[in-house]
């Protein structure tokens, strides 16, 4: 294996690791109805569980409340159920065409929860890079028949790879606990 395509499968470990500590944040509820928030939900449809998004289109028509409308109008009581057993700690209502799910303001003691929760989910991302990172420089060293100052350049770049990640990281947390603590 040569050093610029271990540089380039660290690169890529990491990219990975950056958006999937982004998706998951994205599910954490801010106050604000997002149509995301509703992902980690899953429905008994068909015989088997299914994302909610493969059932149903979710919409934020309010900045407090989300649509969902199912495509099989026979689920409208499963999707309700899944809504409300998930632990989002909402309490959707059933028009008979349209699931209306409000979101309740997010008290001071539940911010606060949210934020902690933020942090585990960037802390699983930061474990995640730094991982790549070890992988990635435990490779460069097994690398036969290049001389040491390569690499140096090598390990050089994949920590900056590594600085790069974490500080996206640092970054996507800053932005959802401001978006968080907002009132």
């Amino acid at each position: 294996m040569t050093l610029r395509k271990i540089e380039s499968d660290t690169k890529e470990h990491m990219e990975r690791a950056v958006e999937s500590t982004q998706r998951e944040l994205v599910t954490i509820r801010s106050g604000k109805a997002t149509a995301s928030l509703l992902d980690t939900v899953r429905v008994e449809a068909y015989g088997q569980q299914m994302p909610l998004n493969q059932v149903a289109s979710v919409a934020a028509p309010e900045p407090r409340q989300l649509t969902v409308q199912p495509w099989d109008k026979g689920l409208m009581d499963a999707i309700e159920k899944a809504i409300r057993s998930s632990d989002l700690g909402l309490n959707p209502g059933n028009d008979g065409t349209i699931i209306r799910v409000p979101l309740p303001p997010l008290t001071e003691e539940r911010r606060k929860d949210l934020v902690k929760v933020v942090h585990k989910l960037a802390e699983e991302g930061r474990v995640s890079v730094r991982h790549a990172r070890h992988e990635g420089l435990d490779q460069i060293q097994k690398v036969e028949h290049v001389s040491d100052d390569e690499k140096s350049r090598s390990e050089v770049h994949v920590k900056k790879l590594h600085d790069d990640s974490m500080g996206r990281i640092d970054a996507l947390i800053k932005f959802k606990e401001v978006e968080i603590m907002e009132v």
